[in-house]
């Protein structure tokens, strides 16, 4: 699995001759185009999509305004139905946007004196609130300083977070996104979710992403199907 994904970002590097470049539309349509997936974009050609298929499961993700009021300029937002058990909740994000998310409910919360969760909060927001987080042997030490994962059940979290996808997660091309860029991960009622903010905005982060996010899918079809959770 991981030997395919570096071969889509070996003919990657190859279209853009080493280059660090902006992102141009043709750039990304020639680039969906090499790996077979589909592609399509707004009439202005700022905003576009890309579908394909992993594990035999569609998934989609759209480059396009912010839904998130802590992502700024550009959002990537990957979504796949996968079907795994929907008890499986599972929520990935940077540590600094854990951070500022839990700044920001605290807050809230002492402001109005509530005592219930707000479920016209984000949901990740919600999700801090929640859940514990999670922790176990494994990945490296520089994983768990630039990434907090919460769960209902720290198991779900460690068999989807397999080393090629820790791996993935620590290798960002230069230059960036950096640790205080807005990304997060989710497992939610059987489906997959890719949120971030798109910077910088070149075609190797979109590369990273799209590769990052499908084999986030392989992995929680592998490890977390109902067949296995049996």
């Amino acid at each position: 699995m991981f030997n395919r994904h570096t071969l889509m970002m070996d003919r990657l590097k190859k279209v853009l001759m080493g280059d660090q470049m902006a992102v141009e539309p043709d750039s990304v349509s020639h680039w969906a185009q090499l790996q077979g997936l589909s592609y399509d974009s707004s009439k202005d050609r700022r905003n576009f999509s890309l579908a394909g298929v992993i594990a035999g499961k569609p998934w989609k993700m759209e480059c396009g305004p912010p839904t998130r009021d802590f992502i700024k300029s550009k959002e990537l937002l990957g979504r796949a139905s996968l079907y795994i058990p929907d008890n499986v909740s599972v929520l990935l994000m940077n540590r600094s946007l854990k951070e500022t998310l839990e700044r920001r409910a605290y807050s809230l919360y002492t402001d109005t004196l509530q005592t219930t969760v707000d479920q016209n909060l984000p949901l990740e927001m919600r999700w801090l609130a929640m859940y514990e987080e999670a922790g176990w042997d494994g990945p490296p030490k520089a994983f768990w300083t630039r990434y907090a994962v919460v769960a209902n059940q720290s198991a779900h979290a460690s068999l989807w977070l397999t080393p090629d996808f820790v791996d993935l997660l620590m290798s960002w091309p230069e230059p960036g996104p950096d640790s205080e860029v807005p990304f997060a991960m989710m497992l939610k009622r059987g489906k997959a979710y890719l949120r971030m903010q798109y910077t910088p905005a070149d075609l190797p982060t979109l590369e990273h992403a799209a590769v990052l996010f499908t084999t986030a899918c392989d992995s929680a079809v592998a490890e977390l199907s109902a067949d296995i959770m049996l």
